[in-house]
């Protein structure tokens, strides 16, 4: 027998409330419920539901980076900018292969857990006058 698929994570969070907003308003994830009278909010992201709470104990407590997949890494870090969302840097490349770049920025929620926007894009296409001349 094998785990099957992650189901969810916990992220830990001082203001349950102010985090809701954020993950919700700014980031713009579906937001799926709330727990009355608990300090517990759930988020749909993909597959992976993510449970933004106050830790009962130390013990419980996490800090976590989270990866985002976006479309276009541009756009987004203009539309969170007009949100007032500060980035830690600019998109860049940190992955290049044959088809592939893997471009990545990053930000901080409101409890400073890393959120990384991430957006593989294709290689732009190499025209003949770019291309390596054969060897003779």
């Amino acid at each position: 027998m094998a785990l099957g698929n992650l189901g969810q994570i916990h992220i830990s969070v001082t203001d349950v409330e102010r985090s809701e907003q954020f993950y919700r308003d700014v980031l713009g994830l579906d937001h799926l419920f709330s727990v009355p009278g608990q300090p517990m909010a759930f988020f749909a992201s993909g597959g992976v539901r993510l449970y933004l709470g106050v830790p009962e104990s130390d013990e419980y407590r996490s800090r976590c980076v989270l990866y985002f997949t976006v479309d276009d890494i541009d756009a987004e870090v203009s539309r969170l900018s007009h949100l007032g969302v500060n980035f830690l840097d600019r998109p860049h490349v940190v992955h290049r292969d044959g088809t592939i770049e893997l471009w990545m920025t990053g930000l901080a929620d409101p409890d400073g857990h890393h959120i990384i926007l991430m957006q593989e894009r294709p290689l732009p296409s190499q025209s003949p006058s770019d291309a390596p001349a054969p060897a003779q």
